[in-house]
């Protein structure tokens, strides 16, 4: 039998940076889904306030392998 894999969609957000929106969604899909292969960073928004940018914002897609029953 093949692997079965399952995308999520997640969104998350950032003061730092795009990169570390992405890591936060990384980590935060981890705590509740095991053997993640691959994340797809679909969109970047950034919030600006005051003519500055305060928040990175992705929405990503997070695949991972189904296990067998």
């Amino acid at each position: 039998m093949g692997s079965i894999a399952k995308v999520i969609e997640v969104i998350a957000e950032s003061e730092e940076s795009f990169d570390d929106a992405v890591h936060a969604a990384l980590e935060e899909a981890s705590k509740t889904v095991d053997d993640i292969k691959s994340i797809w960073v679909e969109n970047m928004t950034a919030v600006v306030e005051d003519g500055e940018i305060s928040h990175y914002r992705v929405n990503a897609r997070v695949t991972f392998l189904v296990k067998a029953k």
